[in-house]
């Protein structure tokens, strides 16, 4: 049985732009490798970062809004992704971290795992977790995924998307599942958190959207659509995405899923050493470019 490889893409909401370049691209050091729009909203960027090829499983994207409202993550939502650093990187970074005020707590134990959590320009937690297995700094270690009721949550991941459940640890008031995808592709494990009494979340800056999966291609994305319904999970048609081809649906606790095709890549549209220098426009939005162009805001990206 196929099964889920991972973690392809988090996509998340941010205030202005800016902002949000100068964290991920300068102070993180993540790559920006897109630099398009919001397809539903052609006004708006949507801002990739990940490693220098936009490899599946290092890839963080943004809507930023500029008048967005701060959210809140509660029960029905993704509250947090962690980027896997290496073992022999981990004390460096998060001791700079630390210096220039953007560590909130010193580094605790997650499944006995180092953690420390930053946080962004909207107050949204970026978790950094040690990882002996980690090469670099650009990849997905885990997203939690908060839930009011785990079980039908934790089932899906399990007995559908083929997810392992390594084991659970005390959270707060709740508790925290840890799930595995097979193989040793970046973004490989999953949390699930359950915190009684918790109240509900709001959507806006400083929230996750939504968490995409992995998938090899788009036979194996129908093979997908084909396996969700017959378990009871009807999934959007497929929306070409221009990097991806993508299938949404929400899981029983509410948060929005995707399955996105690894194919074809963040090269298809520009050279891979220049990824994300230049202002990318789906074929649809070409001939309204100049007027998009005068909405944006102009970008500075690091060097």
């Amino acid at each position: 049985m196929t099964k889920i490889r991972g973690i392809h893409h988090v996509t998340a909401i941010s205030g202005a732009p800016q902002p949000n370049v100068d964290f991920f691209n300068g102070v993180l050091g993540q790559k920006l490798v897109k630099k398009t729009v919001n397809f539903d909203d052609p006004g708006t960027y949507h801002l990739y970062y990940g490693d220098a090829a936009g490899n599946p499983g290092t890839i963080l994207t943004f809507f930023p809004f500029a008048d967005a409202g701060r959210g809140k993550a509660g029960p029905g939502m993704a509250s947090a992704y962690a980027y896997a650093i290496p073992t022999a990187d981990f004390d460096r970074i998060t001791d700079d971290m630390a210096v220039h005020g953007l560590t909130t707590a010193g580094a605790g134990l997650r499944f006995g795992e180092r953690v420390v959590t930053l946080r962004d320009p909207d107050g949204a937690p970026v978790e950094l977790i040690e990882s002996a297995d980690a090469s670099d700094t650009h990849g997905f270690h885990s997203v939690t995924l908060w839930e009011r009721d785990p079980e039908r949550t934790l089932r899906l991941l399990t007995d559908v998307f083929g997810y392992r459940h390594l084991g659970t640890e005390s959270e707060g008031t709740g508790e925290r599942h840890r799930l595995v995808a097979e193989g040793s592709e970046r973004g490989r494990f999953l949390d699930v958190i359950q915190v009684p009494g918790a109240l509900p979340g709001r959507q806006g800056a400083g929230t996750i959207h939504h968490i995409a999966f992995r998938t090899k291609d788009d036979a194996e994305q129908a093979e997908w659509m084909d396996r969700l319904a017959s378990a009871g999970h009807r999934t959007t048609d497929v929306k070409d995405r221009q990097y991806f081809n993508a299938i949404y649906f929400r899981e029983p606790g509410g948060v929005l899923f995707e399955i996105a095709t690894d194919p074809p890549g963040f090269a298809i549209d520009e050279p891979a050493e220049s990824l994300g220098r230049s202002l990318k426009l789906p074929q649809q939005y070409e001939p309204m470019r100049a007027r998009i162009e005068r909405v944006l805001p102009p970008l500075r990206v690091p060097a």
